[in-house]
């Protein structure tokens, strides 16, 4: 389905009665980190820093990332990941993971992050109860790269994703490498020859490298009843991530490093993944905390799309990006019993599957917060929507970034955080306007005809109008081959 070409922007739905009302920050195209107000008024713009994503910590720090290194050499290599005060001053950097000396560029130290990060005294990074991000001291996760050569999954060269937590001084005091786990992650043999002829390969120089699994999201389980209930899988400390490449959602047991935990990559493996239905290029694999509605359960964008390695079939002749779907869903897991608890997904939007599903899409990018309130702040991020939806699937507030960049022309959004009030002592509490929502039915931009001009209007003999229309009509016939 294609898109208009004008189209609003800003906040289009807002109900301060039902929202979770707060401070929300996203990256704005081109722009930097954009800090807003529900009735999207921009507060603070920190220029020039790339996100993937922005966080905001009590006393109105971002935590975000900052300086690309070339695309030549790298995939989403981000050279250092920094915290800056209200006004941009650095208070904190890390970048000490890999000395670079790439060809006709200064060689210098750089984090080679990507996606994800965690600070030590917050398990997911955004607002809950009894729990915040340490601001000025503390431990940080950091998802990183590096290239390997491992033969046990292809001869090619690979972008590995690496967990690193460094202390407060950016030492680093633990580390974690997917390949070392290749074996523990379920590949069907069919899987396992398709991502060996071609790992996702990505040419770059000198010789192209494979982004095999292509972990997005990382966090630690923080305090949670199924720990409390003796299952050790659910240990506050161990760390829960997806591979998008992979369609998997994994726990990782912090103390030994191995998968304790998983969810696909092969969803008729099983009655429960079969319910569940195929999770195809997830993001933001998440367990709720536990002082939130649902805490214990884990949340993904099942972005849908394309995704995983399994035999050649004809939507995907090399059997790389096998899974295939063209629409998303936001699902809340119980991990024990893996069934869905809740979840937003067309039909919940309000749209007929399957003919209208693509209306809730988003390929790529994307994730979801858990609010106080029990409603659900959804980033649906290729095109640049963010929504806060209840618990019963109201629509409260909505808002579409008017960012679009010109290298990728688009206005996508990574990932969206929405943090009260009281984390940003800068800001003095705004005001809350409801925005109601347009009549698209009758609104019209200036100059343009209102609803129901016309310069002409007949009767047709034989057609009666069908109901709730004026411009449909069907034909009265006795024979069905003569309609």
């Amino acid at each position: 389905m294609g898109h208009p070409t004008i189209y609003p922007t800003g906040v289009t739905i807002y109900n301060p009665e039902k929202c979770w009302n707060g401070l929300t920050v996203f990256q704005g195209q081109e722009v930097g980190a954009v800090l807003m107000d529900m009735n999207g008024r921009e507060h603070n713009v920190w220029k020039g820093v790339h996100g993937f994503p922005n966080k905001i910590f009590p006393g109105g720090y971002l935590v975000t990332s900052r300086g690309r290194r070339t695309g030549k050499y790298s995939v989403q290599d981000q050279t250092d990941v920094v915290q800056l005060d209200w006004d941009g001053k650095e208070v904190w950097k890390f970048d000490r993971n890999e000395y670079i000396e790439d060809p006709g560029y200064e060689p210098r130290w750089m984090a080679r992050y990507h996606h994800d990060f965690q600070r030590e005294g917050s398990s997911v990074g955004y607002y809950a109860p009894d729990t915040a991000p340490k601001s000025l001291e503390g431990n940080t996760l950091i998802l990183c790269h590096k290239n390997i050569r491992n033969k046990r999954i292809s001869d090619k060269l690979l972008l590995d994703d690496v967990i690193l937590e460094v202390d407060w001084d950016g030492d680093i005091v633990w580390e974690w490498r997917c390949s070392d786990h290749f074996e523990e992650f379920g590949f069907s043999e069919a899987a396992k020859n398709a991502l060996c002829r071609n790992p996702n390969y990505r040419p770059t120089q000198p010789e192209g490298m494979g982004d095999w699994m292509h972990i997005n999201s990382m966090s630690v389980l923080g305090p949670n009843k199924w720990y409390e209930q003796g299952d050790t899988r659910f240990h506050p400390d161990n760390i829960i991530a997806d591979g998008r490449e992979t369609n998997i959602v994994f726990i990782i047991e912090k103390a030994t490093g191995k998968i304790v935990w998983k969810l696909g990559p092969d969803y008729n493996a099983s009655p429960e993944e079969k319910a569940i239905g195929w999770i195809i290029g997830q993001h933001h694999a998440h367990m709720i905390p536990h002082t939130l509605p649902g805490g214990g359960n884990i949340l993904i964008f099942d972005n849908g799309g394309w995704g995983g390695y399994d035999a050649p079939n004809p939507g995907a002749p090399t059997g790389v990006k096998a899974a295939l779907r063209d629409y998303s869903r936001v699902l809340e897991i119980d991990p024990v019993s893996k069934k869905i608890v809740w979840q937003y997904t067309p039909f919940e939007a309000g749209h007929l599957m399957p003919m209208d599903s693509n209306r809730f899409y988003s390929p790529f990018i994307s994730g979801m917060q858990r609010l106080p309130n029990g409603n659900t702040l959804i980033t649906e991020g290729s095109d640049g929507r963010l929504l806060e939806v209840t618990k019963n699937h109201e629509l409260v507030w909505e808002f579409i970034s008017p960012y679009k960049g010109k290298l990728v022309p688009m206005n996508m959004v990574y990932r969206a955080y929405r943090v009260p009030y009281e984390w940003v002592p800068q800001v003095q509490k705004p005001a809350e306007t409801p925005v109601v929502p347009l009549d698209v039915a009758t609104f019209r931009v200036p100059g343009a005809a209102a609803f129901g001009d016309r310069v002409r209007e007949v009767e047709v003999e034989g057609c009666t109008p069908y109901e709730g229309s004026n411009a449909l009509c069907v034909a009265s016939v006795e024979d069905p081959e003569e309609k």
